[in-house]
């Protein structure tokens, strides 16, 4: 599960306005037929079209300034394993959603007119998305670029012969293209992966918009808050103030294990994310003493991620130093790449 947070951003200034990013989420809707579209929803109602969603969302900044966010981003994006656990991709993805946002007002260290932030006082919508392309700085893109740098001179060079600026062998030069089409590390279908490629697999993931008002358009909740559960002395009185993010991608993880019966490895875990980062050595100590079919679970979810897990040790005993600092940056990229950020 990889779940982020952002306030919306146009160059160094926030968006005034959330039109351009909801129809930047409508970008697949224009591809299918309509009775296909997957619309946006919230807590309550389905089938919301875009323009309702920018009203209310711009409609719902009371006081809040030229320099201060006006909503919020949340993508949740599952994992492979997790999908495969869902019956029906949308419908599912949707009741998490629903469930996801009751641990995202939860998180809140606030109160309104003197109760607990709920699900009532969280004005935001959400949408499924089917598709996901590859970016210029995914992995697969970064490192078949050397091949695509190579590509793009020799197919320049063939323009330059047809045009008689250059001597040499079309067919010659072309055969060349096609091996390094070939050696390119990276490969989907056969073809070499660059920008901008549709991901192929179930690449289902969930896009909120959230405003940064309260649905009374009275009081400013910011998940992108500094401050954790604490409270401070303002006007004269104790005021509750702060965002727990931990506590919400620990809620978040364990309501998508309840809601889907889902049995989640020590390696996808947020825990081992916070163990690796906090600890390293209880990190590997803890997973070299899983159970034997729990490790190797472990190990293979690891290795898809990218870690060398040839010189992983098999036990405790043989889990020196020199192995885990060799293992801490395929380990890091691979938390950053497949799991819950922190």
């Amino acid at each position: 599960m990889y779940i982020t947070i952002t306030a919306q951003k146009l160059g160094g200034d926030y968006s005034q306005s959330s039109a351009d990013f909801v129809a930047y989420l409508e970008k697949e809707n224009q591809s299918v037929e309509q009775e296909d579209f997957e619309h946006f929803f919230n807590q309550y109602g389905d089938e919301i079209n875009a323009k309702e969603v920018v009203r209310e969302i711009d409609g719902n900044t009371a006081k809040l300034k030229k320099k201060e966010p006006k909503f919020y981003s949340i993508t949740v994006s599952p994992s492979q394993s997790e999908l495969r656990r869902l019956q029906n991709s949308s419908e599912d993805l949707k009741k998490y959603t629903r469930a996801l946002m009751h641990d995202y007002a939860n998180s809140f260290n606030r109160e309104i007119n003197g109760k607990p932030i709920s699900i009532d006082d969280i004005k935001y919508f959400a949408k499924i998305e089917h598709q996901r392309k590859f970016k210029g700085t995914d992995k697969q893109v970064r490192e078949n670029q050397p091949f695509a740098s190579k590509i793009l001179q020799l197919k320049q060079d063939i323009r330059k012969i047809e045009r008689g600026q250059l001597e040499g062998d079309i067919k010659k030069i072309r055969a060349q293209i096609v091996k390094l089409e070939a050696e390119a590390p990276h490969q989907q279908n056969g073809t070499r992966i660059v920008q901008g490629m549709k991901k192929e697999g179930n690449q289902c993931h969930i896009h909120i918009i959230v405003s940064r008002k309260d649905a009374s358009n009275a009081v400013s909740l910011s998940p992108g808050s500094k401050h954790k559960a604490s409270e401070v002395e303002m006007h004269g009185k104790m005021v509750k103030r702060g965002f727990d993010r931990d506590a919400f991608f620990t809620k978040a993880e364990a309501t998508f294990d309840k809601t889907f019966e889902y049995k989640r490895n020590y390696a996808e875990s947020y825990k081992s994310k916070k163990d690796f980062i906090k600890d390293p050595k209880l990190y590997f100590s803890t997973l070299l003493g899983l159970p034997a079919n729990e490790k190797a679970l472990a190990f293979k979810i690891l290795a898809k991620s990218g870690v060398p897990m040839a010189s992983i040790a098999t036990s405790k005993v043989q889990l020196a130093l020199k192995t885990m600092r060799y293992l801490k940056q395929g380990v890091k990229a691979a938390i950053k790449s497949s799991s819950i950020g922190i």
